[in-house]
C-alpha cells in the first residue's frame, strides 16, 4: 500500500488510518474506519475507494466494482484516489480500467507530467502498442526528455513484432522507428546506451547488418559499456550474419589473447578458421588481413594458436582450463574432417588424463570430459578408467580393506572417475552379484565421505553425495531392466537415508518423487515437491513431476491442491509479466521487453498449462459434479462451453524440463532428441482425448431441456439440435484421437528410465475405459435421437438402446475385473507392489462418474415420457396399455449399476482390510547389502507406500459411495 512520507495535506493525515489497516490485512477495520470518514467527508473519493479495496479483499467484489465505477465516473485528478483506484482495478485483473482513468486525467489536466507517464503505463499493461507510441509523443511534446522520445520509438518495434503481417512489420513499423532515431543521431541528441541499444535492435530486425556493425563500430558504439564486451559481441554478431569470416577469425583470435578462458571464443575461433579453409581464402598481397587485423586461415595456425595458449596457460597464476579443452576441442574436429593425424596434436586418451590429473579434483572436470569421451575407442575405456584411478590417492586401513581417500581432494576425483566409468557404459556390462558389490562399495565410499562434510550446514550438499546417487541409479537398472523389486526398496532406502544427511539436496528429492510415483504412491510426494520450494517459472518446469501422478493415484484432495499450485503461477503471470516490462521502459532495458513478451507468450502455450487446467475441470466436477452440486451448475460455474476450445494447439510449448535428473547414462541409453518429441506427441494425443472427453460432458446439460417433436419448425431454432451437433462432431475428433492414440501406443516406445514419464494413455486404452467412455457418449447420441422421435415407431432405436445398456454394463464389469487383484503382497519375503491396480480403480470411478452423468441424461428424457404414458393410461382407463421395452431396460440397467457399484465398493473394503492387515515390520530383510540402520529406512519407505495406498483407497472408495447414492435417485 502507498507509504506516506511527510504528510502536509490534511487529507492524507485522515486517511492514514484506513491505509494502515489496509497494510495490515485488518480489512473490516479499514471499511469502518473509511465508512466514519465518509459520514464526515461525502466527497473523500480516496476514503470511498479505499473502502472498495477493503471490500474486495474480504470477497465483496461486486459492491467493492459498484463504489469504485461511482468514483471513477467523477474522473477525479487527485493522486490519492488514482493510485487507490489503480490498485483495486489491478487486484480485480481489470487492468484495462485503468487506461480509461488516465485517459480521462490527462484531459483534465494536459501538462502533467505525471499523468501522461501514467497512462503510458496502463497502456503498456494492456499491451495498447499504438495507444503507448502516442502516448510518449504526447509525453515528450511536454517534456523533451529522450527517455520518452524512446519509448514512442520502442512502441513502434512492439507494434511490428506483434503485427500479424510481417510485410507490413518490415515496411511500416521499423522504418519508422529508424527514422525517428536517425533524426535523433543527426541532432546529436543520442545520451544513454539504451538508445544506441534500441537503434541496433531496429537495424538488425530490419537485416541492415552492415548499417547495425557501422553503428557498433563508429562513435555511438563508444556508449555500449554497461556489459564486459558489448561492443565485442555485437560486432560478433553481425560479422556471423554478414559471414565475414576474416574478421570472426581476427576478433575471436584477439578477444582470446586477453583471455585464453573464453570458451565461446574458442567456438567462433575454430569455426572461421574452417570456413576460411573451406573457401580457400588468403589474405591481401598488402595492408590488414581485415579490419580486426590478423587472421588465421590455415590448421597449422590454429594448433599453433591453442600450443601456445597452452604454453601461455603455464606461466599463468591461477589454472586455466579453456586451453586445454580446446585442443581437444580442435582433434575432434580435425576427426570428424578426416585429417587428424597429419598434425601430432596428440592422443585424446592421453591428453584427458593429463587433463584429469591437473583438474580432476574439481567438481566441473566430470562436465568438461563428458563432452569428449566419444573421443576414446571402445576398446581403450576399461585401460582409461585404470589409468586414472591410478594416481588418484587412496589408503586402506588394513589388509583387504576398501582403499579409502584421506582428503576431499582425492574424494572428488575418485568421484569424478565414478561418474565416467558410469558414462563409458562399463556398470552397464556387469551380472547383477558385481552390481549389488559396487552399490556396496559406493554407499561405504558415501559413509565415509560424510566425515569430511560434519562442519556443513543444513543448506549445503555433503561432498560425497554422487556417490549415493549413482549407487541408486544402479539398483533402478536392476529394477527396471531385470525387475528385481528388492532394488527398488533399496534404492528408496538410500536416497531417504541421503536426505537425514543432505536435507536440502534437490537430487534425491526429484528421485524419490519419481520412485515413489512409479510405485503408486502420491501420499510422499506432496511433502518433497513442496520442500524443493520451486520458484516461479520452475512450476512450468519440473511440475509435470508432480500433476502427472496427481489424479492417477486416487488421492484427490492432494491432487486439487496440486493443480491449484499450478494454475496459480500461471494465472499470476500475466500480471506478473507486465510490471517487468513497465520496469524495463523506466530502465531503459529495451531489448528486455521482446524477451518478456516471448516469455509470456511461451506460458501461456504451455502444455502442462494447458493439461493441468483440462485436467484440474475434470477433477473438479468428478468431485462435485451431481454430489454437492448438479452437473449444469458445475459447469456454469467453471465457464465452460463445449463448443470453445481454448487450448492454444498450433502454439502449443513444451516447457517440461526433461533433463531436470542427473544422469551419467551413456549416449545410446541417455534421452535424445527423438525422445523429446516422441514424449511431446504423446502429450499432445493425450490431452486431445482429455481436452474432449470435457467438451462432451460440458454439454449434456445443453441437452436436457425439452425438445419439439420431429415435425415442428422449431426444432434448430431452439438451438438444442445445433447442441447435438455439436456432441457429434465432438465425438468424431475423440475417435481421431483415439485412433492416433493407438497408432501411437503401437510403436512400444520405451523412454529411458529417468527421460519423460510416459502419460495414462497405454492405460486408458488396455483396461477398457476409452471404449466405455466413447460408447457411453454414443448413447447420448441415441437418447436424443428417441427424444426428438417419440416413444412410437422408435422401436429400433430403443433396441439399439437397450443393446448399448447391455454392452455397457459388459464393459464396466471387464473395467472392475481389471482393479481385482492386492495392491501389495509378500512373495518370497519380498514386498511386491501392484501400483496398475490403483490406475484403473481410478478409471473406474471416472468412468462411473460419466456414466452416471450421461444415465441422468436418460433419465431426463425417459421421464416425461413415463409420466405422459400413465396419463394416458389413466384417461383410458385401460390396463393394458404396454410400456416400451426402453423403461425395462433402463430400470435394469440402473438396478444392475448398483450392484456392481457395491460390489466395486465392497472390493475396496477388501484392500482395505488387508492392507491394513499387512504387518510389515515381520517382512524379513535379510539383505546383506543393508546395515541396521539402512533397515530401519527400509521398513520406513515400505510404511510411507503403504499409508498412501490406505489413502488412496480410502478417497476412492468414500467417492464411491457417493456415486452410488446418486445411481439410487436414477428411478423413472
Amino acid at each position: 500500500m502507498a507509504a506516506r512520507g511527510h504528510v502536509q495535506d490534511p487529507n492524507d493525515r485522515r486517511l492514514r488510518p484506513i491505509y494502515d489497516y489496509l497494510d495490515n490485512g485488518n480489512n473490516k477495520m479499514a471499511i469502518q474506519q473509511a465508512d466514519k470518514l465518509l459520514k464526515k467527508h461525502k466527497d473523500l473519493h480516496c476514503a470511498k475507494v479505499l473502502k472498495a479495496i477493503g471490500l474486495q479483499r474480504t470477497g465483496k467484489q461486486d459492491e467493492a466494482f459498484a463504489l469504485a465505477q461511482e468514483v471513477t465516473a467523477l474522473e477525479p485528478t487527485d493522486d490519492n484516489s488514482l493510485q487507490a483506484l489503480t490498485i483495486l482495478y489491478r487486484e480485480m485483473h481489470r487492468p484495462e480500467l485503468v487506461t480509461k482513468l488516465y485517459e480521462a486525467a490527462v484531459k483534465k489536466v494536459p501538462n502533467s507530467e505525471e499523468y501522461h507517464s501514467h497512462l503510458f503505463m496502463a497502456y503498456a499493461r494492456v499491451g495498447e502498442y499504438k495507444k503507448m507510441q502516442q502516448a510518449g509523443m504526447a509525453l515528450y511534446k511536454i517534456v523533451p526528455k529522450n527517455p520518452y522520445y524512446f519509448w514512442s520509438v520502442m512502441s513502434l518495434i512492439m507494434q511490428s513484432i506483434s503485427a500479424q503481417d510481417e510485410n507490413l512489420s518490415k515496411t511500416m513499423f521499423l522504418p519508422l522507428a529508424e527514422r525517428m532515431v536517425e533524426k535523433m543521431v543527426k541532432e546529436d541528441k543520442i545520451e544513454a546506451e539504451a538508445e544506441v541499444e534500441l537503434y541496433y535492435m531496429i537495424l538488425e530486425r530490419l537485416e541492415k547488418y552492415q548499417e547495425a556493425l557501422d553503428v557498433v563500430r563508429g562513435k555511438l558504439g563508444d556508449k555500449l559499456t554497461s556489459e564486459l564486451q558489448s561492443r565485442e559481441n555485437k560486432c560478433m554478431a553481425m560479422y556471423k550474419k554478414l559471414s565475414k569470416w576474416p574478421e570472426c577469425n581476427a576478433l575471436s583470435r584477439r578477444l582470446l589473447l586477453k583471455n585464453s578462458d573464453d570458451w565461446q571464443f574458442y567456438i567462433i575461433y575454430f569455426d572461421s578458421v574452417f570456413q576460411l579453409i573451406d573457401k580457400s581464402w588468403t589474405p591481401p598481397a598488402e595492408g590488414e588481413h581485415s579490419l580486426e587485423g590478423e587472421v588465421h586461415y590455415s590448421t597449422e595456425q590454429a594448433v599453433k594458436f591453442i600450443e601456445e595458449r597452452i604454453t601461455e596457460e603455464a606461466k599463468s597464476s591461477r589454472p586455466l582450463r579453456g586451453p586445454y579443452l580446446a585442443k581437444l576441442e580442435l582433434i575432434r574436429r580435425l576427426r570428424h574432417r578426416g585429417c587428424n593425424d597429419e598434425y601430432k596434436l596428440g592422443d585424446p586418451e592421453e591428453l584427458m588424463f593429463q587433463y584429469f590429473k591437473k583438474f580432476g579434483d574439481k567438481p566441473c572436470c566430470f562436465t568438461d570430459l563428458k563432452v569428449f569421451v566419444d573421443l576414446l575407442p571402445s576398446t581403450q575405456c576399461t585401460k582409461f578408467i585404470s589409468q586414472l584411478l591410478g594416481i588418484i590417492p587412496l589408503s586402506a586401513s588394513e589388509e583387504g580393506k576398501l582403499a579409502l581417500p584421506a582428503d576431499i581432494k582425492a574424494l572428488q576425483q575418485h568421484l569424478c572417475v565414478v561418474q565416467l566409468t558410469r558414462l563409458l557404459g562399463l556398470y552397464h556390462t556387469i551380472d547383477k552379484k558385481q552390481k549389488l558389490s559396487v552399490v556396496r562399495e559406493l554407499m561405504l565410499r558415501y559413509q565415509h565421505g560424510l566425515e569430511f562434510g560434519k562442519s556443513c550446514l543444513k543448506t549445503e550438499l555433503q561432498f560425497s553425495d554422487y556417490y549415493c546417487l549413482l549407487a541408486v541409479h544402479l539398483l533402478l537398472d536392476m529394477w527396471l531392466e531385470a525387475g528385481e523389486e528388492m532394488a527398488v526398496w533399496q534404492s528408496l532406502t538410500l536416497l531417504e537415508e541421503g536426505l537425514t544427511h543432505s536435507p536440502s539436496n534437490a537430487q534425491f528429492k526429484l528421485l524419490l518423487i519419481r520412485i515413489y510415483c512409479m510405485l503408486g504412491a502420491f501420499e510422499p510426494v506432496v511433502e518433497l515437491y513442496a520442500s524443493l520450494d520451486a520458484k516461479h517459472v520452475q512450476h512450468d518446469t519440473i511440475g509435470y513431476l508432480l500433476t502427472r501422478y496427481a489424479e492417477a493415484l486416487g488421492q484427490y484432495a492432494a491432487a486439487s491442491q496440486s493443480c491449484n499450485f499450478a494454475l496459480r503461477f500461471f494465472h499470476s503471470n500475466q500480471k506478473d509479466t507486465s510490471e517487468y516490462i513497465i520496469q524495463a521502459y523506466k530502465y531503459g532495458a529495451f531489448e528486455k521487453i521482446p524477451e518478456f513478451i516471448a516469455f509470456r507468450n511461451r506460458l501461456n502455450a504451455s502444455l502442462h498449462f494447458a493439461q493441468v487446467r483440462t485436467e484440474r475441470m475434470l477433477l473438479d466436477l468428478l468431485l462435485e459434479a451431481n454430489i454437492s452440486t448438479s452437473l449444469e451448475e458445475s459447469i456454469k460455474s467453471m465457464s465452460l462451453s463445449p463448443e470453445e476450445d481454448d487450448i492454444l494447439w498450433k502454439d502449443l510449448h513444451d516447457n517440461r524440463d526433461l533433463t531436470v535428473l542427473f544422469n551419467w547414462d551413456p549416449k545410446d541409453r541417455d534421452i535424445s532428441e527423438e525422445h523429446r518429441k516422441l514424449s511431446l506427441e504423446e502429450e499432445t494425443i493425450w490431452l486431445q482425448i482429455r481436452s474432449l472427453t470435457l467438451r462432451l460432458v460440458s454439454g449434456l446439460p445443453t441437452l436436457s431441456h425439452t425438445v419439439h417433436p420431429k415435425n415442428s419448425e422449431k426444432t434448430s431454432e431452439n438451438g438444442v439440435s445445433s447442441k447435438i451437433d455439436t456432441i457429434r462432431s465432438l465425438l468424431q475428433q475423440l475417435e481421431v484421437a483415439v485412433d492416433s492414440g493407438k497408432r501411437f501406443l503401437e510403436q512400444k516406445i520405451q523412454y529411458p528410465v529417468l527421460g519423460p514419464p510416459p502419460t495414462r494413455m497405454a492405460g486408458f486404452f488396455s483396461n477398457g475405459s476409452c471404449q466405455c467412455q466413447s460408447s457411453l457418449f454414443y448413447l447420448v447420441s441415441d437418447i436424443y435421437e428417441l427424444d426428438t422421435n417419440g416413444l412410437e415407431d422408435s422401436t429400433e432405436i430403443q433396441e439399439r438402446i437397450g443393446n448399448c445398456f447391455k454392452s455397457l454394463l459388459e464393459q464396466l464389469t471387464d473395467l472392475f475385473n481389471k482393479c481385482k487383484g492386492d495392491l501389495m503382497e509378500v512373495r518370497d519375503g519380498i514386498l511386491k507392489t501392484h501400483p496398475n491396480i490403483l490406475e484403473n480403480l481410478v478409471f473406474f470411478v471416472e468412468t462411473m462418474s460419466i456414466t452416471l452423468w450421461v444415465s441422468s441424461y436418460c433419465d431426463s428424457v425417459l421421464r416425461p415420457f413415463k409420466s405422459s404414458l400413465q396419463k394416458k393410461k389413466k384417461k383410458k382407463k385401460e390396463t393394458s396399455v404396454v410400456m416400451p421395452p426402453v423403461f425395462t431396460s433402463f430400470l435394469d440397467y440402473v438396478t444392475e449399476l448398483q450392484t456392481l457399484t457395491s460390489n466395486v465398493i465392497d472390493h475396496i473394503k477388501g484392500l482395505e482390510i488387508i492392507l491394513t492387515a499387512l504387518k510389515l515390520e515381520e517382512l524379513s530383510i535379510d539383505d546383506t547389502l543393508l546395515s541396521q540402520e539402512e533397515k530401519k529406512f527400509t521398513k520406513t519407505v515400505q510404511g510411507k507406500v503403504q499409508s498412501s495406498y490406505q489413502h488412496s483407497i480410502q478417497e476412492i472408495g468414500e467417492l464411491l459411495k457417493k456415486r452410488l447414492d446418486t445411481i439410487k435417485k436414477l428411478k423413472i
